[in-house]
């Protein structure tokens, strides 16, 4: 649940000075897709200079601590998406320690209900947007997968009136379990405070207890060798996927640990794109 900047975020000074040198998209940075307690909620918007109408929402998340750092600094993990035309959303949500999962989840609920809402703006097809993200944010793509809904047709909001439904996902060595990880105080979970909520909720935010036949098609990547967030995690939602039929699939990768680096983080990356290309539609 640590955030790998190596690998998921922050990339090399070397791939940043590589990507300069290269075709930039449109980069619209601190898009407000929402507000809670007078804070604005942000969202980047990478715009690739052929797009292919098709949109990907990236979790920025690690132990569900979203951060900000100039957008410039992802496209070495957005370029491979931009350059098949698909733009990219790097969504922020209310951070731990302030923020606890079960409002952190409705931040990224209303990122995608916000996304759709603007489709036409941002020049996406609302029923063709991915989400992805790793550990925390690979958590979080798979509560968008797993526990969407139609709106709140009721609401005030124009937003919240719409689905939160997206059409694949993509998540790297995510937590799918949550049960026996919350805390109630006084037994604070230190390293993870958004954990910190009543375990007679850690179902509802579990993936892996709320799978179902509707659900998108879901890749699930994850090392071996991950002593954070076991194997077990992908592989028992992988075989909860597959009894409902869901089009799924596990890569493992073997000797890998909690964050992938080199060739591991090229596989990782190379199999995202091609499942989006797959499930989403490509050029």
């Amino acid at each position: 649940m640590k955030l790998i900047l190596r690998g998921l975020v922050v990339v090399s000074s070397l791939t940043v000075l590589t990507s300069i040198a290269q075709a930039e998209p449109d980069i619209v940075p601190d898009v407000v897709y929402g507000h809670k307690h007078g804070m604005a909620l942000t969202l980047d918007v990478f715009k690739p200079t052929d797009a292919n109408g098709a949109g990907v929402l990236f979790m920025v998340s690690g132990g569900w601590n979203s951060r900000w750092y100039p957008p410039q600094l992802a496209l070495g993990l957005f370029r491979p998406l931009l350059e098949k035309g698909f733009t990219v959303f790097a969504v922020r949500h209310g951070s731990s320690p302030k923020y606890k999962i079960p409002e952190i989840v409705e931040d990224v609920r209303r990122s995608v209900r916000f996304v759709r809402t603007e489709a036409d703006r941002f020049g996406v097809d609302a029923e063709r947007l991915g989400v992805f993200g790793g550990s925390a944010g690979g958590h979080l793509s798979l509560m968008l997968a797993s526990t969407a809904d139609e709106g709140k047709p009721d609401s005030s909001d124009n937003t919240q009136k719409t689905t939160n439904r997206v059409a694949a996902v993509v998540a790297y060595f995510p937590p799918t379990d949550l049960r026996g990880l919350v805390n109630d105080p006084p037994n604070d979970n230190k390293r993870f405070p958004a954990l910190n909520f009543s375990p007679d909720k850690a179902v509802d935010y579990s993936p892996i207890a709320h799978v179902s036949p509707d659900d998108p098609p879901t890749l699930l990547i994850h090392g071996d060798k991950d002593d954070l967030v076991p194997l077990r995690h992908s592989t028992s939602l992988l075989e909860a996927l597959q009894k409902h039929e869901i089009d799924s699939e596990l890569i493992v990768i073997e000797g890998a640990g909690h964050g992938f680096e080199g060739d591991d983080r090229d596989q990782a990356t190379q199999a995202m794109v091609t499942w989006f290309e797959k499930h989403l539609g490509g050029k």
